[in-house]
């Protein structure tokens, strides 16, 4: 489903369908014959979503959650507050779910530092000690194909972070690695780093992050083999996930 199929770069043999979650008279049609549905968390017309997908006969959505749901204070943090309303309005209906849950996605290093490896060869960071647990896209994929083609995973809440608890001075190292070149690191302050990462992200996703890694610094990020369990495979490390992206830091 996309809402502009004729740029959505899927492969040919694929059957696309125009549609968009925020206008909801487009999803009957896109939802005829579908009993399984991978959904995005997306508030904005998430009722019409899930009439739609009642009237239409689908009988499982797996939802692409967050792991900020579980947090404490949870409605202080906008990105809690969005998959919570969508999380809320899966539960209330007549839908089977299953909730993804992931951390600290790998593929925000793309965000972070992309620009700054490729034009400058150097990455600036307000916590080079502060861990995470980077979790790859390909592990979430994998959780969310077994969960639609496998039965037993209806009404449960998996929380996803990485297998590995990094510094982000090693995630940085991991790359270089990957490219085959050294990668400077230099130490700045919260607010130049804030200030940095205003050129790539909103100013709800830059609280996060920052949040992320003070408390990084402070305490060790829980990792989990969830997708071991799951899919019967194991997770991928962040030096995987740097070597698939080596071309986009380059």
């Amino acid at each position: 489903m996309s809402r502009e199929p004729s740029t959505a770069g899927f492969p040919a043999d694929a059957d696309v369908v125009a549609a968009d979650l925020e206008r909801p008279e487009t999803l009957p049609a896109a939802l005829d014959g579908a009993q399984r549905v991978f959904l995005y968390a997306k508030p904005d017309g998430i009722d019409g979503f899930v009439a739609a997908a009642e009237s239409a006969g689908v009988r499982h959505v797996v939802l692409l959650s967050s792991g900020a749901v579980t947090h404490s204070e949870p409605e202080r943090n906008p990105i809690a507050v969005m998959h919570a309303v969508v999380e809320s309005a899966l539960e209330k209906s007549e839908l089977a779910w299953t909730f993804i849950r992931p951390g600290m996605f790998a593929t925000n290093a793309l965000w972070w530092w992309q620009r700054s490896i490729r034009e400058e060869g150097v990455v600036r960071l307000p916590y080079p000690h502060a861990r995470t647990a980077p979790v790859h896209e390909k592990d979430l994929a994998a959780l969310a194909v077994t969960a639609l083609t496998v039965p037993g995973h209806e009404g449960q809440a998996y929380a996803v972070p990485g297998p590995q608890a990094l510094t982000l001075r090693e995630q940085v190292r991991q790359i270089g690695a990957a490219i085959g070149r050294e990668i400077g690191i230099r130490e700045i302050s919260v607010e130049q780093a804030r200030s940095e990462l205003r050129n790539t992200m909103p100013p709800f996703a830059i609280d996060a992050v920052l949040g992320a890694w003070e408390a990084g610094a402070a305490d060790e990020p829980e990792v989990s083999t969830i997708v071991e369990q799951v899919t019967g495979r194991p997770s991928h490390t962040f030096a995987q996930w740097a070597a698939d992206h080596a071309a986009d830091f380059r």
